[in-house]
C-alpha cells in the first residue's frame, strides 16, 4: 500500500558500492538505493545485502552537489518539540553527510563549503513532522487534497530543503534532470516516504488555560526561502518578485485537543490510564491567525562600508512594478486583502524608502485616495492610501502608514494602540480561521467554519523589532476576539486579564521575535523587553544597546559567510566542479598592503600598549621611547583612517553570490586608491588576480531559482 507520509524509522546501509535506505516498521515498503559514486537512485523490492555498516537515522534532508563530490545529508538527532492535531513536530538537532566517493584530493573550497552547510544546520532552526503538513497554514491545510503525498502538499515557499530534495523529487515525479538518476519515466511512489520537507523558523506548542479553559497555544513562523539571507545583503525584492525576510506567522489556539497531554511535552492533564480523553464531550476546535512580514517590495539596498549607518541606494520605482505585481499577484492569491503597514521613519535616511513604497501602491492600486492624521507630535501620525475604484486585484491593497518612532517616543509604547484603533475595521472584516474536527474522518481534516480572507503585512525597514512589537499587539487582539466569539471570554474581557497566560503570551511572542531576528540580523530582537512585560525598561534598552553593537560586528564581519551558506543550502549557487585546484572561490585576492593594515594596526596598538608600560625613570631612555610611541600612534591613527574611510575593502562581503553594490563599491575605492601617488604603485605592484578580487566570483557558479 502507498504511504503518503515520511516514514518516521530509517536505517541505513551503508557499503562501498551504494547506501540503501529502508524502514524497520515497514519491511514490505521498497528499499531507496543510492549508488556510489554515481549517485543514481533506484528503487529494490526487498533488502540489499553487504552493507559494512548500518546505523538509524530520523530521515533524510537531501542530497547536494558540491565541488569534488556529491553528500547524502541525514538527520541523526531531532527533538521533539509536542503535538499538533495529535502529530509529533520536531526540531531538528544534528546531522551527519554521506560522501557518495572516498575522497582522494583535498580541495580547500570543499573543506569551506561543508564547513557553511554545517554551521548552519547547526545554527538554523529548522522542523519537520512525518505526518502533518507544518509548512502551510490551518486554512491552507483545509484546502489540500488528502491524496497526494506530504511533500507534494508542502507549501513552496517555506518547504526549505527543496532544493536538496531535488533529485529524490525529480525520481519520484519521474522526471529527467541533468543529473545522471536512472529515469522511467513515471511516477515512482516508492520514493515517496523517503521525502521530508523541513520548515525553518519558530515553533513553540504549549498547553496552558484561561479561566480555567483548557487550550493548546502555538505559534509558528515560517520564513520563506526565497530570496532568504542575512540583513544589509537582502534587502528589498528581486525580478520574481520575492522580498527578503519574507515569515508567515500563524497564531494557533486549539481546544478539546486529544492531545494535549503531550501537546506541552509533560503537561498533566489530558491523559490517565494510557488513553486520550476529550473535553466535555466536545469536538475538538482549531482557531489560527496569520500575519505576515517582508521587506518593502522596491528595488533597494544598503551599502555596508563600516560606518554604523549603511549607505541607503534605491532605484526607480517605474523599474520594479512588474516585480511588486507578481509579489502582490502572489500575497492577494494567499491572503486575500493585504493591509500593507509601513513602520519606517518619515524624517532622515528611511523616509526615501517610505516615498518609494507609496508611490509604488499609487502605481499599482485605481484611483488612490490619500489621507494624513496629524497630531500634537507629528505631521504624519497616520498616511492611509486607499483605492476608491474596483477594476483589478491590485484594488485589495490597503497602505496604512503609521510613524511608530515619533509615536512611541519616550517609553511611551501604548500609543502603538493608535494603529490598532486605524486597522480595526479591517481586522473584523478580515476575520480568521476556525475549523471543527469531522468525527470519523480517517484523514483528521478539519470541517470550516469560518476563513480568514484578509491579511496584515507589516514592515519596518529590518522587518524585526517594531515589526514584533505590532504583530504582537495585533495578535493579542485577535486572540480576545476569538475566545470571546467561542464564549470562553465575555465582551468586555481580554485574554490578558489572565495573569498566567498573559506572561506566557508575552514570552512566546518575545521568543518568537528573537528567533526570526537571529536568523536576519545574526542576534535577538530589540524591544522585547516591552513584548515580555508590557513597559519599556532601562534594563531593556542597554540589552538593545548591547544587541545593535553586535549587529554591527556581525553585519559588518561575519554576514558574508553566512550569506554564502544560506546560497549554497538554498541552490542560489551552484559550485562548479570544472575547475578543481584553480581560481579557488574563497581566496582573498586583495592586493598585500590592503590586506595588511588591519595587522599593522593591531601591531600598532600593542606597540603603544607596551611602550606605556612602567620603566625605570633613566632620563637617557624617556625621549628614545616617547618617540617610539609617538610614532606607532601615528601608524596607528593613519591605519584606523584609511579603514574607516575605505570601508567597503573591509566588509566581509558574500563570496558565492557577491551583491552587485559590493562590486561597484570595490571598483570605484580600488580606482581612487591607485590614484594615490603614495599608496598607487606598491598597490598595482603586488596586486593579485583581477582587480575586483575581493568580489570576483560572480562567474564561479550559476545561480538557480527554485
Amino acid at each position: 500500500m502507498r504511504s503518503l507520509v515520511p516514514f518516521r524509522d530509517i536505517n541505513v546501509h551503508a557499503s562501498t558500492s551504494h547506501y540503501a535506505f529502508t524502514s524497520p516498521s515497514s519491511p514490505s515498503a521498497q528499499t531507496l538505493v543510492i549508488e556510489r559514486p554515481s549517485g543514481d537512485i533506484r528503487l529494490n523490492d526487498g533488502a540489499l545485502l553487504g552493507a559494512k555498516r548500518v546505523s538509524s537515522i530520523a530521515g533524510i534532508l537531501g542530497i547536494i552537489k558540491l565541488r569534488l563530490d556529491k553528500y547524502i545529508i541525514v538527520i541523526t538527532k531531532a527533538q521533539p518539540m509536542g503535538r499538533l492535531k495529535g502529530h509529533m513536530v520536531y526540531k531538528i538537532i544534528a546531522t551527519e553527510f554521506l560522501p557518495l566517493q572516498e575522497r582522494t584530493l583535498h580541495d580547500p573550497d570543499e573543506d569551506t563549503y561543508l564547513d557553511l552547510l554545517k554551521t548552519l544546520l547547526k545554527t538554523g532552526p529548522m522542523y519537520f513532522s512525518y505526518s502533518f503538513d507544518i509548512t502551510n497554514s490551518f486554512q491552507q491545510q483545509a484546502a489540500s487534497h488528502p491524496s497526494l503525498a506530504l511533500w507534494q502538499r508542502a507549501d513552496d515557499r517555506f518547504f526549505w530543503n527543496k532544493f536538496i530534495q531535488s533529485d529524490l523529487i525529480d525520481f519520484a515525479s519521474g522526471a529527467a534532470s541533468g543529473s545522471g538518476l536512472r529515469q522511467h519515466g513515471h511516477r515512482e511512489t516508492g520514493a515517496d516516504p523517503f521525502i521530508l520537507p523541513v520548515m525553518f523558523g519558530m515553533m513553540k506548542i504549549t498547553t496552558t488555560r484561561i479561566k480555567s479553559t483548557p487550550l493548546t497555544f502555538v505559534l509558528i513562523t515560517r520564513r520563506s526561502r526565497h530570496r532568504a539571507g542575512t540583513r544589509y545583503l537582502t534587502r528589498g525584492m528581486d525580478e520574481h518578485g520575492h522580498v527578503a525576510n519574507f515569515n508567515e506567522t500563524e497564531q494557533v489556539v486549539v481546544l478539546n485537543d486529544d492531545s494535549r497531554g503531550m501537546g506541552g511535552m509533560g503537561a498533566e492533564e489530558g491523559i490517565q490510564n494510557g488513553k486520550v480523553s476529550r473535553f466535555d464531550g466536545q469536538d475538538m476546535q482549531v482557531m489560527s491567525y496569520v500575519q505576515t512580514r517582508g521587506s518593502v517590495p522596491v528595488y533597494w539596498a544598503e551599502v555596508s562600508t563600516l560606518r554604523y549607518t549603511p549607505d541607503l541606494q534605491i532605484r526607480g520605482v517605474e523599474t520594479a512594478v512588474g516585480a511588486a505585481k507578481l509579489h502582490f499577484d502572489e500575497q492577494i492569491q494567499l491572503y486575500g486583502d493585504n493591509y500593507l503597514v509601513n513602520l519606517v521613519n518619515q524624517k532622515g535616511r528611511e523616509v526615501k524608502v517610505k516615498q518609494a513604497y507609496e508611490q509604488m501602491v499609487r502605481m499599482l492600486i485605481s484611483g488612490p485616495h490619500e489621507a494624513a492624521q496629524p497630531d500634537h507630535v507629528t505631521s504624519e501620525k497616520i498616511h492611509v492610501l486607499e483605492p476608491t475604484q474596483k477594476n483589478h486585484e491590485y484594488d485589495r491593497l490597503h497602505y496604512v502608514y503609521f510613524d511608530f518612532h515619533n509615536e512611541t517616543k519616550g517609553l511611551k509604547w501604548h500609543r502603538a494602540q493608535l494603529l490598532l484603533d486605524q486597522l480595526k475595521e479591517g481586522l473584523i472584516q478580515g476575520q480568521y480561521f476556525r475549523g471543527v474536527d469531522m468525527p470519523g474522518d480517517t484523514q483528521g481534516r478539519l470541517e470550516v467554519r469560518n476563513r480568514q480572507v484578509a491579511v496584515v503585512r507589516t514592515n519596518c525597514m529590518d522587518c524585526l523589532d517594531r515589526t514584533n512589537v505590532v504583530q504582537t499587539m495585533l495578535a493579542r487582539w485577535t486572540l480576545t476576539r476569538q475566545l470571546i466569539d467561542i464564549g470562553v471570554l465575555r465582551p468586555g474581557e481580554s485574554a490578558d486579564d489572565d495573569q498566567s497566560f498573559k506572561i506566557l503570551f508575552r514570552n512566546v511572542w518575545a521568543d518568537n521575535a528573537d528567533v526570526v531576528s537571529k536568523s536576519y540580523s545574526g542576534t535577538g530582537a530589540l524591544k522585547t523587553d516591552f513584548t515580555r512585560t508590557g513597559e519599556r525598561t532601562r534594563a531593556g534598552m542597554i540589552q538593545d544597546f548591547s544587541n545593535s553593537v553586535t549587529r554591527y560586528g556581525k553585519n559588518n564581519f561575519s554576514d558574508g559567510p553566512r550569506q554564502d551558506a544560506f546560497d549554497l543550502f538554498l541552490g542560489a549557487f551552484l559550485p562548479d566542479s570544472s575547475s578543481t585546484g584553480s581560481n579557488l572561490v574563497f581566496v582573498d585576492r586583495r592586493p598585500v598592503l590592503i590586506q595588511s593594515i588591519p595587522y599593522l594596526l593591531a601591531a600598532s596598538v600593542f606597540m603603544v600598549l607596551i611602550s606605556s608600560l612602567p620603566r625605570s625613570n633613566s632620563g637617557s631612555a624617556w625621549w628614545p621611547l616617547r618617540l617610539f610611541a609617538l610614532f606607532w600612534v601615528a601608524v596607528g591613527v593613519w591605519c584606523f583612517r584609511f579603514i574607516y574611510s575605505h570601508g567597503v575593502l573591509y566588509v566581509n562581503w558574500p563570496k558565492l553570490n557577491p551583491p552587485r553594490w559590493a562590486n561597484e563599491g570595490y571598483q570605484e575605492t580600488m580606482g581612487a586608491i591607485r590614484q594615490d601617488k603614495l599608496l598607487g604603485p606598491l598597490v598595482t605592484r603586488h596586486e593579485r588576480g583581477a582587480s575586483n578580487a575581493r568580489v570576483s566570483h560572480l562567474e564561479e557558479g550559476k545561480k538557480r531559482i527554485q
